[in-house]
């Protein structure tokens, strides 16, 4: 079962100047990569004259082992997308893409110098974040009779749920969310109070 994890709730634009170099970083909320591919075209059309755009991004929560990706843009390998993304991942905050536009001042920083300043410029960005508690959900379907509807929409509250859909014929049916932590208790409950005659099913996709 997976819990609730904090995801960035704003955008922040934050600049540092590192031996004469700009570095402005945007972070943007993000949750997949055609989002992260659209920030970045639109950062690259606000700064066309930039040396790099480089990027990290997570699309999950923040140690998701799978859901990240990032980019040097240029700089060396190892210097710029990565520590990046080390930044975000230390923050525990998901969901959130970060991406650093370079302006070069004319003095070479070094590898550890470039680790540093983009690590470093995510970081002060990342001062100015908001952020808010996701809580994954999950959809189910059920059907009742009339004379059941109130105590399940009842338990259904009760657990953090909400109904999507209702549809009225000879039974109820109805598409459910439910906290994905709260489904096991929500379906015991469902079922004392229906005598085993309701039980959660997977919608019909």
């Amino acid at each position: 079962m997976s819990s609730s994890y904090l995801v960035a709730n704003n955008r922040v634009v934050e600049e540092i100047i590192v031996n004469k170099s700009r570095f402005i970083c945007y972070l943007f909320p993000c949750t997949s990569v055609e989002s992260v591919k659209s920030f970045l075209k639109d950062i690259q059309q606000l700064h066309p004259q930039a040396s790099h755009h480089c990027y990290a991004y997570l699309t999950d929560r923040a140690d998701s082992s799978q859901y990240y990706g990032f980019s040097d843009d240029g700089e060396p390998s190892g210097t710029a997308g990565r520590p990046m993304l080390s930044s975000l991942q230390g923050n525990g905050v998901g969901e959130i893409c970060a991406i650093v536009v370079r302006y070069f001042g004319g003095t070479k920083l070094g590898t550890g110098g470039l680790q540093r300043a983009y690590g470093g410029s995510v970081r002060q960005a990342l001062t100015l974040l908001e952020t808010k508690t996701k809580i994954p959900m999950v959809s189910k379907s059920l059907a009742c009779q009339y004379t059941q509807i109130n105590d399940i929409i009842h338990v259904i509250e009760k657990s953090g749920g909400k109904v999507k859909n209702q549809d009225f014929s000879d039974n109820i049916e109805l598409l459910i969310e439910l906290p994905e932590n709260n489904v096991e208790m929500a379906q015991q409950q469902i079922q004392t109070i229906s005598s085993g005659s309701v039980k959660l099913r997977n919608p019909v996709v």
